[in-house]
């Protein structure tokens, strides 16, 4: 056996199947020496591990809003925020991955909840993380000293290894949307983190951060950070802002200027302004609208995504899988499993992705049912 072992780990597919030679005593022998030696042929294991097309493990699901939010209120008033826990966060446990906190093999996605006049403490980590609120307001987020303030609709992106703490200033508790690469870490063995100071070391609670005077003024760029940053230095996208352009393109497009994905579905990207590219480097951010009786086309791509409904309902079907979704919900679609969307009264939907991940290693495939081929 080789040396640092001391328990057969590995187990070959025996027996005849198509594709693999017919079972003999002295092939039998053969396996059990590379079995011992952890050793694997690849004539046993092709079919997995080179399909036709992706068998992703995450499965499609939708979590309900209301039965997360009142889970989160039990744990408001069960559960302190403090060094250890760091955060009061639920974590989304997709159903296909065996129990762990993963939305999808990329991603993750939790509600995190924080009390009246409640700290969350100050810790860093090289993760990429954002936060989208879909009710509330009173809570700044403080990203290097610098305090953002969190109101519905609003998408913030916060690139790893950047210290960040949160603080409720109201009378009334919050709750908002994480979305991490806290999978993807994990699984290339790149995660580090930090702790730091107990409180976030300022009571400051302007109407806009430092970062938004100098960075959300549209088409305009300062002169001393002309240098592409390599994740946006933004730190907050205001709804009235991503509001206002969902709402220009359906209006552009009732005009006849064909500015729109397909009939009737708006849609924007949240970009760094600094390079025109995603916000992180690991995760892609957008806002959908669908006006009333819209169905969009059938959409498979490789890499995992995550929705959350701001408003509105839909008729939504994942794969084999399908939901009535209302405001706050959440669902996951996995790698290559067609998503398609209807909508009677209309709706509005955040989503993120980890498509900059596949793009960078050019493995990103879009395949739409009423388009031949795929690109």
């Amino acid at each position: 056996m080789s040396e640092g072992t001391s328990a057969k780990t590995v187990r070959l597919a025996r027996g005849d199947a198509p594709g693999r030679p017919p079972m003999t005593p002295e092939l039998d022998r053969l396996y059990d020496r590379l079995e011992d030696e952890l050793l694997v042929p690849l004539w046993t294991e092709i079919g997995e591990l080179m399909p036709e097309s992706p068998r992703p493990d995450a499965v499609p699901h939708r979590w309900a809003w209301r039965a997360l939010l009142e889970m989160a209120r039990q744990a408001g008033d069960l559960v302190p925020v403090g060094r250890g826990g760091e955060r009061r966060a639920l974590a989304l446990a997709n159903p296909g991955l065996g129990g762990r906190p993963f939305v999808t093999p990329t991603l993750w996605a939790a509600v995190q909840y924080l009390n009246p006049r409640e700290d969350a403490p100050v810790h860093r980590h090289t993760q990429n993380a954002f936060r989208f609120v879909i009710e509330g307001e009173g809570v700044w987020t403080v990203v290097n000293g610098d305090p953002v303030a969190m109101r519905r609709g609003d998408f913030l992106p916060q690139a790893g290894w950047n210290w960040h703490g949160h603080r409720n200033t109201s009378d009334a508790p919050m709750a908002w949307l994480d979305g991490l690469d806290i999978p993807f870490s994990y699984a290339i063995d790149s995660a580090f983190f930090e702790f730091g100071a107990e409180d976030v070391g300022t009571e400051e609670t302007p109407e806009r951060s430092r970062s938004e005077r100098l960075w959300a003024h549209p088409g305009l760029r300062p002169l001393t950070r002309l240098g592409p940053s390599p994740a946006t230095p933004l730190l907050a996208y205001r709804w009235e802002y991503t509001d206002r352009a969902l709402a220009d393109q359906l209006a552009l497009e009732a005009e006849g200027c064909a500015v729109t994905p397909e009939p009737g579905h708006a849609a924007v990207r949240y970009t760094n302004p600094s390079t025109g590219g995603d916000v992180l480097s690991t995760v892609r951010a957008e806002f959908h609208r669908l006006a009333p009786d819209t169905a969009t086309a059938s959409r498979r791509e490789v890499g995992s995504s995550v929705y959350q409904v701001f408003d509105g309902r839909a008729l939504v079907t994942v794969g084999a899988a399908s939901w009535r979704v209302e405001r706050g919900d959440l669902f996951a679609v996995p790698s290559w499993q067609p998503l398609r969307i209807e909508t009677e009264h209309g709706i509005d939907l955040f989503r993120f992705a980890d498509t900059p991940i596949y793009e960078r290693l050019d493995k990103d495939r879009v395949a739409v049912a009423e388009q031949e081929g795929t690109r």
